[in-house]
């Protein structure tokens, strides 16, 4: 309980309530359901993010243009990247590279087979 001064029994000019504020015991976060067992290899905090959405990007390529270039392209164009044929495209995770991999088809659809993970000490150098 907090224990307060207030106007009738402060001193003379003192006529605002003081509240003395004690400190609370943060409480852990845990997850939902204490029964409920995390998935098989992944410890149960794991979970609590696990359908959190990120930005995935694949890049083939880039390149530089003016505005001049830019409004001259139509059909047909060919725009040169910065990367050679057969090279492997990039995956990134909310711009950050986190594979490598090559171009494949899937059911008439684009997809990307890895074909390479970027290391954990690869990825905590790419946040310096």
């Amino acid at each position: 309980m907090a224990d307060k001064a207030t106007a009738e029994n402060a001193g003379p000019g003192q006529g605002a309530t003081v509240t003395e504020l004690k400190p609370v015991e943060p409480t852990p976060i845990t997850a939902a359901v204490e029964n409920e067992a995390p998935a098989p290899g992944r410890p149960r905090n794991l979970d609590l993010i696990m359908d959190i959405p990120l930005k995935v990007t694949v890049e083939l390529g880039r390149t530089k243009m003016v505005v001049h270039d830019l409004l001259a392209l139509g059909q047909g164009s060919v725009i040169e990247l910065n990367k050679l044929a057969g090279e492997p495209m990039e995956v990134l995770v909310n711009d950050k590279l986190v594979a490598r991999g090559e171009a494949v088809v899937v059911n008439e659809k684009f997809g990307v087979r890895l074909t390479d993970i970027i290391s954990p000490m690869e990825r905590i150098q790419q946040l310096k």
